[in-house]
């Protein structure tokens, strides 16, 4: 949907790209610091529930007028990584002799993790960056093993999606180094003042760790992002600088299972939904948002007293979709475990009575299967905001750089469950994952949304 500000100018139209989950979706407890990965593991995985509750997902979001779009899933086992290990052999001997000595590095290769997009790729509407040209930013996430495999096939599918490049820039990740771990949209918000159509956007990113002078990092649980990613990543948006904030998250915020800063906080537009122990040198991030966002700027905290950092890890509270709706106002789409936590529902009741917001409404839905995992609702969505080609072009006109295949809509819907429904397990266990049929029958399901979707060869199998 297009927002038009007060002045009347339009402001960049927001889609949201939701990541289809995979078939091979299962608990293997791979991600150290996400409380529900860790404490799952081991757990009897539903990939056609948790595919499904996606979709439901996006027929919801949808029906608040966002603009919703979707990826495609990734291969998965990813058989090749498996022979740069030293396996050899049919696709079948490669997964049994796996299996039998290296299970978790099967595990990892198995994972469907790249369905959170939130985690995909850090993006910069056109309107914001020097060429004018809308840019993504593949994330390298390079902290887990299990995500590391996957920036080479998100970089081909992004552009398969983003093609026409007089509109869109989609760049490679960052080199995997120590001073360079990014983890994408999850660090990374974009402000605008709705009042001002002279104000330029906001670019907030948050890291775990600034690599040169680390003397304050957590003690338990890694540091994902650094602020060297984060200024790398920036710069490749053709941002101006002037218009960046960054942020050091909290250490202890961190200990305790804030592995991305969207565990803790959630923007949009000129909003900003936050706990309290979100970050480092509160007061001096909290100036530096006001003075650039605007008049409009619009913090709302939820303090320790209201709501534990713990509290706010285990209800994804802040993992929730913040979106702006037909009339003009905000939606908070929650996890369910929010409405069945009585101090996370009460915090979101006294958001949406507060008339001081534009926050007027609440919805619960039901993502289990991912929340299992330790994806909330903004973990599974990456947010493109889109500017016009032109200011006199309708907003629609920027759709039609993406590719209609992706483009959610009940047509669309329908036939995503139905391919669902045919192709995907009802349950998975760790000794499925080592089954050649679950290979076979993944690459068979993905040729046939392939074409279904009418993209191009985007997957190694499809040569």
């Amino acid at each position: 949907m297009t927002a038009a500000n007060q002045t009347g100018t339009p402001t960049a139209t927001e889609a949201n790209f939701d990541g289809l989950v995979g078939m091979t979706h299962n608990y293997a407890g791979l991600a150290a610091g996400n409380m529900a990965s860790q404490n799952n593991a081991g757990r009897i995985s539903n990939p056609k529930a948790a595919a499904l509750q996606g979709i439901a997902k996006m027929e919801a979001v949808a029906a608040l007028g966002v603009t919703q779009c979707f990826l495609p899933p990734q291969e998965r086992p990813a058989i090749w990584i498996l022979r740069q290990h030293g396996f050899t052999g049919d696709d079948a001997n490669v997964l049994a002799d796996a299996h039998a000595n290296k299970p978790h590095l099967l595990a990892q290769c198995c994972s469907s993790s790249f369905m959170w997009s939130a985690n995909a790729v850090t993006v910069a509407p056109a309107q914001d960056a020097r060429d004018q040209r809308t840019h993504l930013v593949v994330a390298n996430l390079k902290s887990m093993p299990h995500r590391a495999i996957e920036p080479p096939c998100t970089h081909t599918i992004l552009s398969a999606v983003f093609a026409d490049r007089e509109r869109f820039v989609v760049h490679q990740a960052l080199p995997s180094s120590a001073q360079m771990g990014d983890e994408g949209a999850a660090n990374h918000t974009r402000f605008f003042d709705a009042t001002n159509s002279q104000q330029p956007a906001t670019h907030f990113f948050v890291f775990g760790i600034d690599t040169a002078n680390p003397h304050r990092q957590p003690k338990i649980h890694p540091a994902r992002q650094t602020l060297q990613a984060s200024q790398s990543v920036a710069n490749l948006l053709q941002l101006d600088l002037a218009q960046c904030v960054f942020a050091q998250q909290h250490p202890d915020a961190i200990d305790q299972g804030v592995f991305h800063n969207d565990v803790v906080a959630v923007g949009n537009a000129s909003t900003l939904l936050y706990h309290q122990d979100a970050w480092l040198d509160h007061d001096r991030v909290m100036d530096a948002l006001a003075e650039r966002v605007g008049n409009s700027f619009c913090p709302l905290a939820v303090s320790r007293d209201e709501l534990t950092i713990a509290e706010a890890v285990s209800t994804y509270l802040f993992n929730s979709q913040l979106v702006t709706t037909t009339d003009g106002t905000m939606t908070l789409v929650c996890p369910s475990e929010v409405e069945h936590h009585a101090r996370a529902r009460a915090v979101a009741q006294r958001i949406q009575q507060d008339r001081r917001n534009s926050i007027s409404r609440v919805v619960y839905l039901d993502v289990r299967e991912s929340m299992r995992n330790g994806g909330g609702p903004a973990c599974l969505r990456l947010r493109v905001p889109l500017a016009p080609h032109s200011d006199s072009a309708p907003a629609t006109k920027t759709l039609q750089g993406i590719h209609p295949g992706c483009i959610f809509n009940s047509q669309r819907a329908a036939q995503l469950r139905a391919w669902v429904e045919t192709w995907y397990p009802d349950q998975l266990t760790p000794e499925d994952l080592a089954d050649p049929m679950l290979l076979k029958r993944n690459r068979d399901a993905l040729d046939a949304l392939t074409k279904q979707l009418g993209l191009p060869a985007i997957y190694p199998f499809q040569g």
